[in-house]
C-alpha cells in the first residue's frame, strides 16, 4: 500500500515515550502500530454502524408487526419458548 499522507499530532510527552518504548519492545516500527489501531478503530466504527443499522431495523419490523396485529407480547413469546424449553428438557 502506497504510503501518500502525513498524519501529525500532538501527544503528552510520558505517552509517547510510553508508547514508543512498547513499540519498542514489540520489535515494530511506531507508525506500523498507528496505521493497526487506526485500521481496528475503523472496523470496530464501522461494524457499530452496521449493528445499530440492523438493530434498528429489527425494531421497526417489530413494531410494524405489531401495529398491524401481527406480532406477539413478550408474555406469549416466553410462555412458547418456556413450553419447548420444557419439552426438550423431558426428551433427555
Amino acid at each position: 500500500m502506497t504510503k501518500e499522507s502525513v498524519f501529525t499530532m500532538k501527544l503528552e510527552p510520558e505517552l509517547r515515550a510510553d508508547f514508543m518504548a512498547e513499540a519498542q519492545a514489540a520489535h515494530r516500527p511506531a507508525s506500523q502500530v498507528v496505521r493497526d489501531l487506526m485500521r481496528e478503530f475503523v472496523q470496530r466504527q464501522r461494524e457499530a454502524r452496521e449493528y445499530d443499522a440492523f438493530l434498528s431495523s429489527k425494531v421497526e419490523a417489530g413494531r410494524a408487526s405489531m401495529v398491524a396485529g401481527t406480532g406477539h407480547l413478550n408474555e406469549e413469546v416466553e410462555s412458547i419458548f418456556a413450553a419447548r424449553r420444557a419439552e426438550l428438557t423431558n426428551q433427555t
